[in-house]
């Protein structure tokens, strides 16, 4: 059979194997570390069979839960790999957008009232961060007649509610540098003088960085600036410790944290960029 014809369809080339590279939309390299990092979660969810950093904590005993385990690394790895293909991003972010913002109305909400301050409202930033992240990559890859239906979450209209969600979930993460200093500071390398210093001072960037986002003053370095101490904190705090081989449960699941809170601010930070939407 000649290569033309063999490879000719997309049919064929997947039965043969074939990435057809031209069928995928990698816009930016946020949007293809945010994808990578929803695929490993994915992955890691259907291994452990438990929930992985995005959608962490929900209470022990909760009717159904191993089912939703299953939905949630689900949603995690279809979105991932949605996000790489151009005919599936639009659909992927949607689904991980719906996802997220029920997951926080169902848990982080509930999770305000009982739980402690610091543990209840870092819960709910983690999951506005990657609520953002998917936001804007909705905003970005939306359809024309996702537009026309949606038209509220797309746009310059979701970039700006996408960035918003961003810039509060900064401030939950601040408080908690003051609320545990001692902590914190303990998490500094030592080769670093200062420890406490570096603490409030990284709290400080936190609720300075969300105030801007939440005013739209200085936004995109705040949002870019985030992103980058964030992960700075992932590979001088938690890379040595877990390639030490001797992370905690709680260390591996603050890691995946950060490296995901880190694809989120990356991909806000792109919304001025590779990843600004079309105007509504």
């Amino acid at each position: 059979m000649p290569g033309g014809r063999e490879n000719g369809s997309p049919a064929r080339r997947a039965l043969h194997g074939v990435v057809d590279l031209r069928a995928m939309r990698i816009a930016s390299a946020g949007h293809a570390v945010f994808a990578a990092v929803m695929i490993a979660l994915g992955v890691q969810g259907f291994l452990r069979g438990d929930f992985t950093s995005v959608w962490q904590p929900v209470p022990e005993g909760v009717p159904g839960r191993g089912i939703l385990v299953l939905f949630c690394a689900s949603v995690s790895l279809a979105s991932g790999l949605g996000l790489l293909f151009r005919r599936t991003a639009s659909l992927a972010s949607g689904a991980l957008l719906g996802a997220l913002v029920l997951w926080f109305l169902l848990w982080r909400v509930r999770g305000l009232f009982l739980a402690s301050l610091v543990e209840g409202t870092w819960s709910a930033g983690d999951t506005l961060a990657m609520t953002a992240g998917a936001g804007v990559l909705f905003a970005a890859f939306a359809t024309d007649r996702t537009r026309e239906r949606l038209g509220f979450a797309t746009g310059q209209r979701g970039l700006r509610i996408a960035r918003a969600l961003y810039g509060a979930a900064l401030i939950p993460f601040g408080y908690a540098h003051f609320a545990y200093v001692k902590a914190t500071a303990g998490l500094v390398p030592g080769w670093l003088p200062w420890h406490t210093a570096w603490a409030c001072l990284t709290g400080v960037t936190f609720l300075a960085a969300g105030a801007a986002l939440l005013a739209g003053v200085c936004a995109r370095p705040a949002a870019a600036l985030s992103a980058l101490q964030m992960g700075l904190f992932g590979l001088l705090v938690w890379v040595p410790i877990v390639a030490g081989g001797k992370a905690t449960g709680f260390q591996k699941l603050e890691f995946a944290t950060t490296l995901a809170l880190t694809a989120a601010g990356w991909v806000v930070a792109e919304s001025w960029g590779r990843l600004r939407a079309r105007p509504n």
